[in-house]
């Protein structure tokens, strides 16, 4: 099993796979295909019923991975995501309470930010280490590269917009550890459970880094 803690949650591969699934039974082919790729920090978004149960499935049969629970927003969700199986919480956005739940929770957690404000409230609660979501709209590298000067003590993964095309642009920022994305998970390529594919396009992405 792949280890895990706050400090190396950014580090474990240039690229966190963000994965939506309709049907559970998917899920542990998709987190081999990923795993062998090169991924093995796997982001199970919690926008479909399915979630939790494909979290637990991986958690239990694929111990390679470290997967982890998206689109967190309640205290609810991080106990059943944590209970699941989940290693670690990303949020698309914060309040005080779902940051305690999530500090609660025992796991490595990243909580969304879009703005300069809310990145200094984050460091003033001792979190350096964010989801910059959505990363497209809210300003890309030009915003990203902006916050490295007067605030270096916070490190992102940003999220929202990236492709392989611009995810090399991303991962040579000094304050960005690993970019988050869907482009190796193609939808029809999951419809057809071609996992081969995703194994081709996750070791393509697991590749970026030394792109830069």
């Amino acid at each position: 099993m792949a280890s895990l803690s706050h400090a190396s949650l950014l580090d474990l591969a240039p690229v966190v796979p963000v994965v939506v699934l309709q049907d559970a039974a998917d899920a542990v082919p998709l987190a081999r295909a990923l795993v062998t790729g090169g991924l093995p920090a796997i982001e199970v978004t919690l926008r479909t019923p399915a979630a939790l149960d494909a979290i637990r499935v991986i958690a239990e049969e694929v111990p390679d991975a470290v997967v982890g629970a998206g689109t967190v927003i309640t205290p609810a969700q991080v106990t059943d995501s944590v209970t699941a199986g989940a290693r670690f919480l990303v949020s698309p956005g914060w309040t005080d309470v779902l940051l305690e739940a999530m500090r609660g929770s025992g796991v490595p957690f990243l909580p969304g930010v879009s703005t300069t404000s809310e990145v200094v409230a984050l460091l003033e609660r001792g979190v350096r280490e964010m989801k910059f979501f959505p990363a497209g709209a809210a300003g890309g590298t030009a915003y990203l590269k902006s916050l490295s000067g007067p605030l270096p003590q916070a490190r992102f993964c940003p999220t929202g917009g990236i492709g392989p095309e611009n995810a090399p642009e991303y991962l040579s920022l000094p304050n960005v550890g690993c970019v988050g994305g869907t482009w190796m998970l193609p939808e029809d390529a999951v419809a057809a459970r071609d996992w081969g594919r995703v194994e081709r396009l996750a070791r393509e992405a697991s590749r970026l880094r030394t792109q830069v």
